[in-house]
């Protein structure tokens, strides 16, 4: 079936400010140009570097423990200080990505990562971690909801469906290569602590360069300050999605800030690879769901995952308390599968009920509740962790989620019953 078919199968249409014929991204017949599929793909690049590089600290972190003296709360709190910072910058950001254009966000977003990197790379105190993730923080939080609208609104079919698919695929990419490239340079290759970064910043100059490629469009309506808004008629879409992303991303979270501390004590081994490795799995399969699923209903997609990362989380805590890498890398691959199938069903719903003149702005809050998933819970197992230990803490957090998960499936399957009883 052709992109074109499937996304009118979908219901989707082009979006505001779509290409029509005789504009830059359209040649002769309204089909897209090499240069409309080049901007598309360009701005799915910046999103997947500009991801890469927010997690290139994970398999670091038991180093800076090391180096610099502080513990796995430590660990937590800086990367809750991240999404502290990304999360009103997210707020801000998309509804002035919709009124001054993609482009005039995206590039200082670019520029402001390339000083994350840095600030990084010349680290020699926890505070600088702290400097370095805020900084990181403010560049994930103006790009996100931008570049995923702007995904949306360049793709050459007017395909939110494809979009949403290239935006989930390269957000979930770079989260998984980001770890995978800092734990192989860092064990395998001189200044651990230097290298990745200095890598990423070069990564970021072709990124920076698809930026100025965008079009530079802009809504002329006036930009102003507001809280998250969501229309009225997709309320209901929004509050189911949003939790079951939530849930989702808080399973990142974990894997992001704490498993690969808990791979270490499970393997008695200290290979910073190792540890990276296990979030890539997680990571890569999730990507690796979303392409699978890709072109089904939403519903379906979100209903298929959340059973599955329910499974995975209990095999998670059941790897712990056996001591089983076998086991361990079940849970990975099955956690990983139910989360990419949760996001992309949650991102497409969204996406597609979305009002174009404010697509930006849903997105936006769309990403607030999924970072929130990242870095709220997260702060709790290090408290936790505190307590009674990694392995128990990491144990509770995945049977707590689990349930929660089984909640959310079970008023899915509710709605959706009574949903025709109300047409």
């Amino acid at each position: 079936m052709s992109i074109d078919r499937l996304g009118a199968r979908a219901g989707s249409r082009p979006p505001r400010g779509a290409r029509v014929s005789g504009s830059p991204d359209t040649i002769s017949g309204g089909r897209p140009s090499s240069v409309g599929r080049w901007r598309f793909w360009g701005a799915a690049y910046t999103l997947l570097i500009l991801l890469t590089g927010t997690n290139l600290p994970t398999p670091l972190y038991r180093g800076y423990e090391a180096r610099f003296g502080f513990s796995p709360l430590v660990v937590t709190l800086i990367f809750a200080a991240y999404v502290a910072v990304l999360i009103p910058c997210l707020l801000l950001a998309g509804p002035l990505s919709d009124a001054v254009g993609h482009r005039r966000v995206l590039l200082p977003a670019v520029a402001v990562a390339v000083l994350g990197s840095l600030v990084f790379a010349l680290a020699d105190g926890t505070g600088w971690l702290f400097a370095a993730r805020m900084l990181q923080g403010l560049a994930i939080g103006a790009a996100s909801g931008s570049l995923t609208a702007a995904l949306t609104e360049l793709e050459p079919s007017g395909n939110r469906r494809k979009a949403a698919l290239v935006s989930t695929v390269a957000s979930v990419g770079g989260l998984g290569l980001g770890p995978v490239l800092a734990g192989l340079l860092a064990q395998y290759a001189p200044a651990p602590y230097v290298l990745p970064y200095a890598i990423e910043i070069a990564l970021l100059i072709p990124a920076a360069a698809a930026v100025l490629a965008l079009p530079a469009t802009r809504s002329g309506k006036r930009w102003r300050p507001r809280r998250p808004g969501i229309p009225h008629a997709m309320r209901a879409v929004f509050a189911t999605s949003g939790t079951a992303g939530f849930l989702a991303f808080a399973v990142i979270g974990l894997f992001l800030t704490l498993v690969p501390t808990y791979v270490a004590t499970l393997s008695g081994s200290g290979n910073l690879l190792l540890g990276g490795a296990a979030v890539a799995l997680m990571l890569a399969c999730s990507a690796l769901a979303q392409l699978i699923g890709y072109g089904r209903p939403a519903r379906a997609l979100e209903l298929a995952g959340l059973p599955l990362l329910a499974a995975g989380l209990v095999l998670l805590a059941l790897a712990g308390g056996v001591a089983s890498l076998p086991l361990l890398l079940a849970a990975t691959v099955i956690a990983g599968i139910g989360q990419g199938l949760v996001f992309l069903g949650g991102l497409t719903a969204v996406n597609q009920a979305a009002p174009a003149e404010r697509r930006a702005d849903v997105i936006s809050s769309f990403y607030v509740i999924m970072y929130l998933g990242v870095g709220l819970p997260v702060i709790g197992v290090g408290l936790l962790a505190a307590a009674v230990g990694l392995l128990a803490a990491v144990q509770y957090f995945a049977c707590v989620v689990a349930a929660l998960c089984l909640m959310v499936l079970l008023a899915l399957a509710i709605a959706l019953v009574r949903a025709p009883a109300r047409r």
